[in-house]
């Protein structure tokens, strides 16, 4: 952590804490609930890579996609199915699940299952979306607007904290690059470090929005770069979206990491990450 860190490390779920320096945490699973069995069996495999390398996990799926670039964009099984499949995942696997809400009247019945809340990159500035998430107590992870400067994201962590809930988590995800491009300021991930733990989404940060027309593209072969690159610099956990075979995924596949490449990535960036220091040069 650098001198101006005002946060300490808090449980996300037990046994896993973020911020406490000894590992990273991984979030990471398929972008939409396409089926039970695809997120049971990402879940499974999730969990059998993780446990071998004694990583931290969270197991992520989106009930709805509710900013897709189309009407036609798939968005999901709905809320309730979507729900009942991360609660099986949770309960099979004895894995934490994350998942996005996108209005304030779902955050309840979302956190008696999630325990962890996400507020998507295009709502990071909604306040009563923010407010409703940390009144549930549970960890809220604030995904950085594309439109967003890092430093700007103190303000939503401030709204969470302001309903008491000291459990803010902050995620870089790319900034708007011109149209249907994003890019990648490595200096965000210190700057707002400096007031939330700081987790890197190595997918979305490849995405190309709205890229292919009618759906958003991406850049997956970029995703081993910027990872390390933010290995590099010291984050406190790594988003990825993954698919067995991305190709045929509902939802941006195009930036996912195939499932038979995620334990040879998550060596890789273990390696990088215990040989980081946050600090600076003066300390």
């Amino acid at each position: 952590m650098t001198a101006q860190t005002a946060w300490k490390g808090f449980p996300l779920a037990p046994g896993i804490e973020i911020g406490s320096g000894r590992s990273f945490v991984l979030f990471a699973g398929p972008c939409s609930i396409e089926s039970r069995e695809i997120s049971l069996r990402i879940a499974e495999e999730l969990q059998r890579i993780t446990s071998k390398l004694d990583l931290p996990f969270v197991f992520k799926a989106s009930f709805d996609k509710a900013n897709r670039t189309s009407i036609n964009g798939y968005r999901g099984l709905g809320f309730q199915e979507g729900l009942e499949i991360l609660n099986e995942v949770k309960t099979t696997f004895g894995l934490p699940v994350l998942t996005d809400v996108h209005e304030t009247h779902q955050v309840d019945e979302v956190a008696a299952v999630a325990d962890v809340v996400q507020i998507p990159a295009f709502l990071c500035r909604q306040t009563d979306l923010l407010l409703a998430a940390g009144a549930s107590g549970r960890p809220v992870k604030i995904k950085k607007g594309q439109f967003s400067a890092p430093s700007d994201m103190s303000h939503a962590v401030d709204k969470v904290r302001s309903t008491g809930n000291e459990k803010v988590i902050l995620t870089e995800r790319g900034t708007s690059f011109g149209y249907n491009n994003l890019t990648v300021d490595m200096r965000g991930l210190p700057i707002m470090r400096e007031f939330a733990p700081v987790v890197f989404d190595a997918t979305h940060s490849v995405q190309l929005p709205g890229g292919m027309g009618n759906k958003s593209g991406g850049q997956a072969e970029y995703v081993i770069y910027l990872a390390r690159a933010a290995a590099a610099v010291g984050v406190d956990g790594f988003f990825m979206e993954t698919h067995f075979d991305p190709s045929i995924a509902k939802s941006d596949g195009p930036n996912m990491v195939p499932l038979h490449h995620m334990a040879r990535l998550l060596e890789q960036l273990l390696s990088i990450h215990r040989l980081g220091y946050t600090g600076g040069l003066d300390e």
